[in-house]
């Protein structure tokens, strides 16, 4: 029997989420369908936004408890500023070089924190499946996808906090969290020393090295149940970087233009990864939730944009698991076909070239 194989959940999933800021919110949506359909998370993964639903489900939450959580969320209370914020005209400078974003964090970390504990979760140690207990690659019921400018690499999170001298168990869940949720130039990294190394890591946005890790959970065999990745895709996936961005940029001459400028930079860089990549197999089990034009750092959303991109999560949903076959996926993507989009990919290259 293949491993990752012993649980007596009548309808087990796999979900990996991605990364995407405020619109998490349409990830929301589509975990509650799957809920209602009868599938029962066993592990689950996730960067930024995709972070926070990964370890909230994980800890327990349902989908409407999530969904009232969320919903009800104002985000710009995250949005927490220090002294050298308020300094006139010399704010969102001195933050950068002194913190390296312009938001703290604090709030986010608290708020997380607060949201586990109501459910009896601090530490991953609290988060291990005990179908899985010795099985390291299954071992928590939650992952986080964080990024280490440090030692350049990607971070699975618990198991990489060996490389900051901490025991998995011990890692405290909201810090993760934290530390995958940290949109370069927005929020400050998370910086993590090595008590027996002396080095400092600096941590930021999981979605700087991997938005989309479908591939976590995958065996070398035929899997005992399907993973499933929510996408968040944008309305047009190729409309050109330069149409992204703000019409005001750093040649105006003021620093409000070139924050601007910055900003839509990053976002874009975190949405437009690996678009047009992602593999036939990795699709084939993906559920693509429009965005509906929402930006990643759109934290003054309004309740109605908020509850469309909600609507738009089970939308998706109700549709993909409308025409779900795990036999057919296996049949087709994990017996050994050879599959490839390069031919796609091109003729996708060349549409967008000509616009």
């Amino acid at each position: 029997m293949p491993a990752h194989a012993n649980v007596a959940a009548a309808n087990p999933v796999d979900l990996v989420f991605e990364g995407g800021g405020v619109k998490g919110i349409g990830l929301v949506g589509a975990v509650s369908v799957l809920e209602e359909r009868g599938f029962v998370p066993q592990n689950m993964a996730g960067t930024s936004a995709g972070a926070i639903a990964a370890t909230l489900l994980g800890a327990g939450y349902t989908a409407d408890e999530l969904r009232e959580l969320i919903l009800g969320l104002d985000f710009r209370g995250f949005q927490d500023t220090a002294w050298e914020d308020e300094v006139p005209m010399l704010g969102v400078p001195l933050s950068i070089l002194k913190d390296k974003g312009l938001y703290e964090g604090r709030t986010f970390l608290a708020w997380m924190r607060d949201r586990l504990a109501a459910k009896g979760v601090r530490t991953f140690g609290d988060l291990v499946h005990p179908d899985f207990a010795d099985e390291p690659r299954y071992r928590y019921r939650a992952q986080v996808i964080a990024s280490d400018l440090t030692a350049r690499r990607l971070l699975v999170l618990p198991q990489d906090a060996t490389l900051f001298g901490i025991e998995p168990d011990n890692l405290d869940v909201a810090l993760a969290v934290r530390m995958s949720a940290s949109v370069p130039f927005y929020f400050e990294p998370v910086l993590v020393s090595n008590a027996q190394t002396g080095q400092e890591h600096i941590i930021v946005d999981g979605g700087v090295l991997s938005n989309f890790p479908v591939w976590l959970f995958d065996v070398d065999d035929e899997p005992a149940w399907p993973t499933f990745g929510l996408l968040l895709v944008e309305p047009d996936p190729g409309t050109p970087l330069g149409q992204r961005l703000p019409n005001r940029g750093p040649t105006d001459g003021r620093v409000g233009g070139l924050v601007d400028y910055v900003r839509s930079l990053i976002g874009t860089m975190l949405e437009a990864h690996d678009r047009l990549y992602v593999e036939k197999a990795s699709f084939a089990r993906t559920i693509p939730i429009p965005t509906l034009g929402v930006a990643t750092t759109e934290f003054g959303l309004g309740a109605r944009r908020a509850e469309s991109l909600y609507s738009a999560g089970r939308l998706a949903a109700e549709e993909f698991l409308d025409g779900w076959d795990f036999d057919g996926y296996v049949a087709e993507f994990r017996r050994g076909k050879q599959h490839s989009r390069r031919a796609e990919v091109a003729a996708a290259m060349r549409l967008t070239s000509v616009r």
